[in-house]
């Protein structure tokens, strides 16, 4: 727990505090809707808030990539000043205390570490903890490499990606097959993590894996890297006090369409899936991240319209501790227990109510600590 002293980036907390509103407090409220209004156009609308099935990309699907490449970001505003300290054991406590603290948190949020059963608790399946793998690597580069050097790297990693999904065959699974049940991503996952990864159980001594769940983790960790790198590489641009405001928005407006344009290329020959987090996916959600960042920076830093947009940098800046009050505790207790009796007067739309007591609960938390200068960081 630390007062914050620094004079912070604002378009960024604003930016990462739209990230958490649309995680912890909006995406449930949405969802529950549909009951109630029990319309075809809202089925349609509520693809934004829901994520595409395999190949594709929905908005909802940017939630976890703008996550990742926000906390690259953040790297040049928090550690520049290291990078000239001979002795950087300091900052390597710092930045693998970080790592294992996210590793933790995901497996409490994911994982199950919480239930305390054995058979339920699974290594490497959460948001927080892909961030802290690209954190430490890009973090890493970041005081020993240059910028150059960085960039060949997260284009080498998304080929070495590219090429051992399209190269590598193991029984019925690569070669250039990017189905569900095929790609060799999927292979890794299940001969790696076995019986801790999410929705394996134990079945006379062998892991069984479930069906509905896609995600990987092991192979797809070189393009978590890259997600922070390319959120990194936002960071340069600007943190650079030798480029004016003007060009920082444009630059960061044009990488992004650049970026966005090579991804859904890519995609004829390479899918853009995000539940294995292929290179294709990788270039058009950081390039979607890239012009989000414009556009927050241009509208916040650069025009300087900062009224009416504390209440999102109070998820902002709290954003760790916001994701894990929504993801480890339920708050629904409390509402239905102030708020039952309007079940019987609001039928369908008391599960709606329910959602919206949860997500003030969860943001009053947020601006009391916010309120008395209380920011929790790992």
């Amino acid at each position: 727990m630390e007062k914050q002293k620094l004079q912070r980036l604002e378009s960024l907390d604003v930016l990462r505090g739209f990230d958490l509103f649309c995680l912890v407090g909006l995406e449930v409220i949405v969802h529950r809707m549909r009951t109630p209004i029990n319309q075809s156009w809202y089925d349609k609308f509520l693809w934004n808030f829901s994520h595409v099935e395999w190949a594709g990309f929905s908005p909802w699907d940017l939630v976890m990539p703008l996550f990742l490449f926000m906390s690259g970001v953040s790297i040049p505003f928090a550690l520049s000043r290291y990078r000239s300290e001979p002795n950087k054991l300091p900052v390597y406590r710092r930045i693998v205390k970080r790592f294992l603290l996210l590793w933790i948190f995901g497996m409490m949020c994911q994982g199950n570490l919480l239930a305390l059963d054995p058979s339920r608790i699974y290594f490497y399946s959460n948001t927080l903890q892909s961030i802290a793998v690209g954190y430490l690597v890009s973090s890493i580069l970041f005081l020993h490499t240059k910028i150059k050097s960085q960039i060949g790297i997260a284009a080498g990693l998304l080929i070495v990606y590219w090429l051992v999904m399209q190269s590598v065959t193991v029984g019925n699974f690569g070669g250039g097959n990017y189905t569900p049940d095929g790609n060799l991503a999927e292979w890794i996952d299940r001969t790696v993590l076995g019986r801790f990864r999410d929705g394996a159980r134990l079945v006379d001594g062998e892991a069984i894996f479930s069906d509905w769940y896609r995600y990987t983790w092991i192979l797809s960790s070189l393009n978590f890297v890259v997600t922070v790198l390319t959120g990194l590489f936002a960071g340069y641009i600007l943190k650079n006090k030798e480029t004016d405001s003007k060009k920082k928005w444009q630059l960061l407006l044009g990488i992004g369409i650049a970026m966005v344009v090579a991804g859904w290329l890519w995609h004829f020959q390479m899918p853009v899936i995000k539940k294995i987090w292929t290179s294709s996916m990788v270039l058009v959600s950081s390039g979607y991240c890239f012009l989000l960042m414009a556009i927050f920076y241009y509208w916040i830093d650069y025009k300087g319209h900062k009224k009416h947009l504390t209440w999102l940098k109070v998820y902002g800046m709290n954003s760790i501790t916001a994701y894990m009050l929504a993801m480890c505790i339920n708050f629904s207790c409390i509402g239905q227990s102030l708020l039952q009796g309007f079940e019987q007067y609001i039928g369908d739309w008391y599960p709606v109510l329910i959602a919206v007591a949860n997500a003030v609960i969860i943001y009053l938390v947020l601006w009391g600590m916010y309120k008395r200068n209380i920011f929790l960081k790992v």
